[in-house]
């Protein structure tokens, strides 16, 4: 019945096989977050609250960022062990093995933020390290297939120096835009787990493409990895939440989508492109941090609650209404990047320019870009 639903090549229902990898992260993760928070209280490894920012009653524990990577980790492993005997294997390890080690580095660079509150140029760099693992995984951006139907052509020396710094470009903003939408409980985790399962969908649709057999096995396993590993730690992280995942999580999920919007610019763009646009709300709301600091001549790197949840909150709405809120988003933004891989490159641009025109005429029509009273508090640098 799946069969060629979407495209010409694959049918859809080949993917169940790899249904194992979401039980095995989401029951590793569950148990993987618990133990963490035992060991975050008993290390006084916390959160305190400071009235500004940090708006929680009391101290939480942190370190669920390592939970959610112990789950992805084990799903990642499951995944191998689906593949094995592959005659694809061997390009399909290099590049699970050197995401699943740049969301490790991304994550040891977060707990040393969380334990020790690194400064913002330590943290970039140890995300530049991250991003090498992708490089070094030979995943690069097909920039060829992006020009060409414009009438240009691109050397493969181009291709990489160029692809080169869009993967860290990338790996940089997505990193610090989930961190920057880690505010409010269940938040960031609830808004990831729905990108990821527009990635997954994205991926599955792609597949039936037939571009790339082991890139689709690859896609597959990581986005069920981290839906399952996502989910395994939100039941102690909805409010009042007994654990943050903290930049240790943030940082490494952040990374992974980066991973995965990488896998999807290989061949064939407007996957690329619509990843870009189920990717949104993160997009939107540092977009919106950042103008509205330089329209209101703040710097750019102070933290204020000024964010787009921070200030549906100050306009009156409950916790769970604005998470509810940023879920919705997050779910359109989803369905229009799986409506726009419909559309053949390069007209996919447009919807992709338009989406965000108006995401942010909207927020400017909401005032969102002002900046007074608990909107304008400063608090430390952000990385």
């Amino acid at each position: 019945m799946l069969d060629d639903f979407l495209g010409p090549k694959r049918p859809l229902d080949w993917a169940v096989q790899f249904w194992p990898v979401l039980i095995a992260s989401f029951i590793c993760a569950v148990a993987a977050t618990w133990l963490c928070k035992s060991i975050a209280l008993r290390f006084h490894i916390i959160d305190k609250p400071d009235n500004l920012v940090k708006t929680h009653k009391k101290p939480v524990a942190y370190l669920g960022g390592v939970g959610v990577l112990a789950g992805f980790s084990v799903g990642l492993l499951c995944g191998v062990y689906l593949v094995r005997g592959h005659d694809l294997l061997p390009e399909m390890m290099r590049w699970l093995w050197g995401i699943l080690a740049g969301a490790v580095i991304a994550c040891f660079v977060g707990v040393l933020d969380d334990i020790f509150d690194i400064s913002p140029a330590k943290k970039i760099l140890g995300q530049t390290i991250a991003a090498l693992t992708i490089l070094l995984a030979g995943i690069l951006p097909d920039l060829r297939d992006i020009v060409s139907p414009f009438g240009f052509q691109m050397s493969n020396g181009a291709e990489i120096a160029l692809g080169i710094p869009i993967v860290v470009f990338f790996v940089l903003g997505a990193t610090n835009s989930l961190n920057l939408l880690d505010g409010l409980d269940g938040l960031c985790g609830g808004v990831t787990a729905i990108i990821t399962v527009g990635m997954l969908l994205l991926a599955v649709h792609r597949s039936t493409y037939g571009f790339s057999e082991q890139g689709d096995m690859v896609r597959v396993v990581i986005c069920l990895a981290m839906v399952g590993g996502v989910c395994g730690f939100l039941p102690f992280n909805r409010h009042p939440a007994k654990i943050f995942m903290g930049d240790a999580g943030s940082m490494m999920l952040g990374f992974v989508l980066a991973a995965l919007m990488m896998l999807l610019a290989r061949r064939a763009p407007r996957w690329w492109i619509a990843s870009i646009i189920v990717f949104g709300l993160p997009i939107l709301d540092t977009g919106t941090a950042l103008l509205r600091r330089f329209i209101n001549k703040r710097p750019l790197f102070v933290s204020d609650r000024g964010h787009i949840y921070d200030q549906m909150i100050d306009r009156g709405l409950s916790l769970k209404r604005t998470v509810g809120i940023c879920y919705l988003l997050a779910g359109l933004y989803a369905v229009a990047g799986l409506l726009n891989s419909l559309i053949p490159t390069p007209y996919n641009l447009i919807p992709l320019v338009a989406v965000f025109a108006v995401s942010f005429l909207v927020v400017w029509r909401m005032g969102f870009f002002k900046m007074e009273g608990l909107r304008g508090a400063v608090h430390k640098k952000e990385g």
